[in-house]
This record gives C-alpha cells, structure tokens and sequence, in this order.
C-alpha cells in the first residue's frame, strides 16, 4: 500500500553480519549493536518530524473522508474511487522523485554539495513535465470511469472529485521535489510545520465548499477536491518561500547559484534510481487502487467501510513511511560519509523501529474499531463491516510496515530494483488475483479482497528483509564507490 510523500528554523542534520536466514526482525546480536551504538537516537530525531509531516499529509485525506462522510455514504464512495485513481498518476510522479533520496544524501554525506543541489534542479524538471503529461491523462480517464464498473450511485461525484482534484498534480510533484531534496540534506521541521499548516488550509476550505458556507455553494464530494488543490499551491507556496530564503543564508552557495541546465549525467542517474521507485510505488498504491474499483461494483455499504477502514490503515502507515524516509537518508548519508558498519546500523534499527509501531497500531485495530469508525460515520450498517475489516488489518500491520522501512533502507543504498519486483509479484501476480478470487467466486466481497492483500504483503515484507539481509554484505563496496 502510495501515497506521498511523504518545520521552523530546525534542520534537523544528524550526524553483526546478518544470517543468511529471513527474519522478520533483527537477531539478537544486531538489536544489542544497534543500542551499543547508540543509532536509535540520531535516526529517532531525523525520523519524528518526518513521521508527523506523513502523518499530516494522510491526516488531509482522514479529514475530507470524514468531513464528506456527513453528506452521505455515495459522497465517500466518490472520494475513495476519485482519490485513489488520482494517487496512481501522482504515485508515480512521487516515486520517481524518490531517487532523490540517494542522489542528494550520499551527495550531502560526501561532501559533494552542487551535486545535491544539481539533482534538485533536474527534480524540478523532472516534476514539470510528468505532471503536465499525468494531467492530461487524468482527465481522459474521468471521462471513462464508467468502463470501470463504478455504482451508478457514486459515479458522477466521483468524475467530479477526479476533475477538481486532478488541478493539484503540478504543485503536488513540486513540493514533492523540495521536499526529498531538503531531506537528504537533513532538513525536517520546515517540511513538518507546513503540511500541519496545510492541513488547517484543507479543514477551513472543506466546511466552506463541502456545505456552503461563507456564500459559497455546497459542492459535497467536487467541493472537497477543491479544498485538497488549495492546500497543495499553499504547501508548494510555502516550501518554495523556505528553501527560497535558506538557499540565500547558505555559505558556499546553494541551489540558486548552480547553473540550471539540464546535464545528461545527473538525469541518467536521477532516472536510473527513481523508475524502479516510481515503478515500485506504482505497483504498490495501484493495487489498492484496484481493490478499491472492485469494491465499487459491490454496494455503497461496502465501499465506504473499505475506503475508511483504509484510510485508517494508511493513517497507521504513515509511521513507518517516515522511518523508511529517515532511514533512507541514514543509509545514504553514511555510505556517502564511507561509514558501511553506520549504514548497516541504520538500515536495522530503522526495522526495528517500524515494526514496533506497527505492532502497536495493531492491537488498536483489535481493541478500539468502533472508535476509529465513529470518527469518520455514524451509519451502523459501515461500522460493522469496517470492523470486521479493521481485524484483518490488524493481521497485516507488522508486514506492512516492515516491507516499506527495507523499501527505504535499501533505496539509501541505491538498490530501487528489488522493492519493484517484489511490488510486481507480491501485490499484482498474489495480491490482486486472489482477492479478486475470494471476493467474487467464493462470494467473500470485500473481505476477500482484505484477505488477498494481507498475503500480498506478508509476501513483500519477507522478500524486502531477505533482500536487505543480503544486500548489507555489499555495504563496504557500495561505500567505497558512494
């Protein structure tokens, strides 16, 4: 399960040979080395402020699921289809930004600043023109939403919600793109403090056009579309004022002062590292997209329920997406600083550290579902089937957490391929079909599409730790040449 990614005046700048085995978590020895070393701390404190922005860019979509969860059951099942088709073009755009990540940090941690500072240049570029492009086809799928099956029902407010909220792709991707590249260079908080903003942009302009209020028309599902756009030029505003204004304090020289031209070398390598990414998260959000226009051939009912009993699940993700970020630019910045023992470390604790509060996020599901789906309906025929769904999601929680903190441990280290194939065979070839299967031919509906994914990502968590297990070996290698 894509979304994107994933403030002040803090920057935030932080400074055991695995068995061949496939543990979910870390042996004994690499959990005492990492206390030893202390690298809890330093990846804890890079990790909270980006955690709490992943946590307020989700918290934007909760909000406006709620918020149109008190016009009617249709208007959320126009949300969730509307949203989760517009998440498979912005997916895309997002992941291939994310080969920003080992392109600035291991820049930033060897010293080599223009080179960070090049590879936000050619993000930006790199965001204009996909953006432009996944626009267009946005809007030629609208049109045909219908060949999907959608409930008649749902239908013409989901075509509204895609067309309004197709309008944000642009600032989305360039806010994307400053983002990853203050990131990898250690700054956090600004990032942290304009999402959380940008959430009560999205708050105020929802209640104004999803009712009506302040002279505007009530709008329902199209009105909070509108509203998510807002907050995307606002969070692309701002991040654009704060790096704006930091480039200009930076000894040395900064972004500004690098030429703007577009260099094959950076290019190559920038798309070399984010296809597979983009591929990967693609893969992986598009699966849920999928699952969610099989859920709309079913009954309102059973579209509202998955749409917030997944939105309560990618709420919970959010955690360790912030982690795998963090840990990625551990990885990174370590392999840049010729430090493979530090980048082992991190890629470990950064599992450990995720895993845990998936474990967590699952008892919750188990002990509380109908506080979590009261937030968002009081309609009692969506509460019981959402916590029948929060049970399995419950069951997937670890797994989910762990396949996309190894996602971000291994992207730090340059290796997006892996995480791309995994996405190919666990969610597309596993996933998908056999919850096509139990929903429809064993007449299991929208639990069997839940249970499908379930083993979907039981799949990748296995095949991602294996893989970073392996890759660590090659740590010394991949540092000397970072």
């Amino acid at each position: 399960m894509e979304t994107i990614s994933r403030l002040g005046k803090g920057r935030g700048r932080l400074d055991d040979p695995m068995s061949s085995a496939v543990p979910i978590e870390p042996s004994r020895e690499a959990v005492d080395s990492v206390a030893a070393e202390g690298e809890l701390r330093p990846l804890f404190r890079l990790a909270w402020p980006v955690i709490i922005a992943e946590l307020g860019w989700m918290g934007m979509g909760l909000v406006d699921t709620a918020m149109v969860g008190r016009v009617s059951a249709e208007a959320i099942g126009a949300v969730a289809v509307g949203t989760h088709t517009f998440f498979v073009a912005a997916m895309f755009g997002i992941g291939l930004l994310l080969g920003l990540d080992p392109l600035v940090s291991q820049a930033w941690g060897a010293g080599r600043t223009e080179d960070a500072h090049r590879g936000l240049v050619h993000g930006v570029y790199v965001s204009l023109g996909l953006g432009v492009l996944s626009m267009a086809v946005l809007w030629w799928v609208s049109a045909r939403l219908s060949w999907f099956g959608v409930d008649a029902a749902v239908l013409p407010d989901a075509i509204g919600y895609l067309d309004a909220v197709t309008w944000g792709l642009v600032p989305l991707l360039l806010f994307a793109t400053l983002r990853r590249y203050l990131q990898g260079t250690g700054i956090v908080r600004p990032v942290m403090v304009i999402v959380l903003v940008a959430n009560v942009v999205n708050a105020l302009a929802n209640w104004v056009l999803i009712f009506g209020h302040l002279g505007f028309p009530a709008m329902g599902a199209r009105g909070s579309a509108w509203a998510t756009t807002l907050a995307r030029v606002f969070m692309l505003g701002a991040v654009v004022a704060y790096a704006v204004a930091h480039d200009r304090r930076r000894a040395g020289g900064g972004f500004l002062r690098v030429s703007w031209r577009i260099e094959a070398r950076l290019l190559d390598k920038l798309l070399r590292l984010g296809l597979p990414a983009a591929v990967q998260v693609t893969l992986e959000g598009g699966v849920f997209t999928a699952a969610t226009l099989l859920a709309a051939r079913l009954d309102p009912t059973a579209l509202a329920a998955h749409q917030i009993a997944l939105g309560a699940a990618a709420f919970a993700f959010m955690v360790p997406l912030g982690v795998s970020s963090a840990g990625a630019v551990r990885v990174g910045q370590k392999l840049g600083g010729r430090d493979p023992e530090g980048a082992r470390r991190a890629g470990w604790t950064a599992l450990l550290l995720g895993g845990g509060f998936m474990s967590l996020s699952a008892i919750s599901f188990l002990v509380v579902p109908h506080a979590i789906l009261r937030i968002f309906t009081s309609e009692a025929s969506v509460i019981e089937v959402g916590t029948g769904l929060l049970a399995i999601a419950a069951a997937f929680q670890l797994f989910d957490g762990v396949q996309v903190v190894a996602t971000g441990a291994l992207r730090g280290s340059g290796d997006t391929r892996t995480s791309m194939l995994t996405s190919l065979v666990g969610y597309w070839l596993v996933s998908l079909p056999l919850g096509a299967f139990l929903c429809f031919s064993l007449g299991l509906g929208v639990y069997g599409l839940w249970a499908g994914l379930t083993f979907g990502l039981v799949f990748a968590a296995i095949a991602l730790v294996w893989a970073w297990s392996r890759r660590t070996r090659r740590l010394p290698e991949l540092a000397a040449v970072a």
